[in-house]
């Protein structure tokens, strides 16, 4: 709204802008012919009145010459900031200023940074080589952690030889329920549907060469041998593994670790060593266990679709499985329960700061353990072939 005729050569407008709190921000603007424009202000210039004001300023298109603020009553570092980004944006300079507007303002410019929002990026043909560097040589820390809390292990098994009174025997069994007992229902299930595909889809790819009877022979030998334990192994790393490593962070978050150690109590012997030993005695049962029912799984498939009666099939598994095959895999399965018990455990431990830390180690946990069994299962694949049980 135009204050009246023009004066020489300027004219002079006001801007009233209405809050939706106590007080209210005046804006003058006096413009020139040549389109540059001085700025009076007038009122508080708060965190709470600023926002309205913000907008209006950003809508002037003009050059601004002067930002007059004798008029502010108030400002605080938000009103301070936005004086300041105008006036760079046009190149303004402010008069007017108290003393205690002065201060804030010289403050908050000096605060100003002219760095980019978003580092540069680096090419992909040199952040992937960097990338994979820094995870090799982090693997450094990872292995003198893991060779450090297998020696905490040892010495606290160490310790129980000598003095067996102290083994928490009540706590093992109870692992050994949780592990062992609690999966049976789920690994079983899972078993026996595995025997039903390796059957099902063994006779079809057998019944080309029109030996469907060698489906026998290969549920039994595979079951036994590797898919049973392996996959019993993988379903107690994803199981028991991730609770290993959540029970154990979770009390690391809590402090009951620490409050263990003050009180003269080893986690390693409370808390570590029965979930191992729990984990490497419950995997030869449960491995054998899902081979049996595997089995099983086979043998309906033979009755029904084969045309195999169920107890022949069974008794033909005796007969075409050698036993060293149920050795193979009664061999495998305490290695790879050892093996889940130390990752849980291990990643439990390692729990720190945060509870965003119990599931990065539950996962990692989970994931370790499973690229180990995997690892070892082909490993143990080829030595048990160069020694005559392929």
């Amino acid at each position: 709204m135009r204050a009246g005729p023009k004066q020489g050569l300027f004219a002079q407008r006001f801007v009233r802008i209405a809050l939706t709190m106590d007080g209210a921000a005046q804006l003058s603007v006096t413009e020139d012919e040549a389109g540059r424009i001085a700025l009076a202000l007038e009122g508080p210039l708060l965190v709470s009145t600023v926002g309205p004001l913000d907008r209006e300023l950003s809508a002037l298109s003009q050059e601004i010459t002067t930002i007059d603020l004798s008029g502010v009553e108030e400002i605080d570092t938000i009103g301070a900031w936005v004086m300041c980004r105008l006036a760079a944006t046009h190149e303004a300079e402010i008069t007017g200023a108290s003393p205690r507007a002065k201060r804030l303002l010289d403050a908050v410019e000096t605060a100003g940074s002219n760095a980019d929002i978003t580092p540069p990026r680096v090419p992909v043909w040199k952040r992937v080589p960097e990338a994979m560097g820094e995870l090799i040589y982090d693997m450094r820390a990872g292995i003198i952690g893991v060779v450090g809390f297998l020696g905490r292990v040892l010495i606290a098994a160490g310790r129980l030889l000598r003095h067996p009174s102290r083994f928490p025997m009540k706590a093992m069994v109870r692992q050994m329920e949780l592990v062992g007992v609690s999966a049976l229902p789920i690994i079983g299930l899972m078993s026996f549907l595995i025997g039903i595909v390796i059957a099902q889809q063994g006779a079809v790819q057998l019944e080309q060469f029109g030996a469907e009877a060698l489906t026998v022979n290969l549920v039994g030998r595979i079951t036994l041998r590797e898919l049973g334990v392996l996959m019993t192994a993988i379903m107690v790393a994803g199981r028991s593994g991730s609770a290993f490593a959540a029970q154990i962070g979770t009390m690391k978050l809590t402090e009951e670790v620490d409050a263990m150690r003050t009180i003269g109590i080893s986690p390693a012997e409370v808390l570590v060593i029965p979930r191992i030993l729990a984990s490497t005695f419950m995997m030869v049962l449960l491995g054998f266990y899902a081979s049996i029912v595997a089995i099983i799984g086979g043998a309906v498939v033979g009755q029904f679709a084969l045309g195999i009666p169920f107890f022949t099939f069974l008794e033909r598994i005796q007969e075409v499985v050698p036993t060293y095959d149920l050795w193979v895999g009664l061999i495998k399965a305490p290695v790879f329960g050892l093996i889940i018990g130390l990752a849980g455990c291990y990643h439990g431990m390692r729990v720190e700061g945060n509870s965003e830390q119990v599931g990065l180690r539950t996962t990692m946990a989970v994931v370790s353990a499973i690229f180990a069994v995997i690892v070892l299962d082909a490993f143990f694949a080829v030595f048990f072939t160069e020694i005559g049980w392929g």
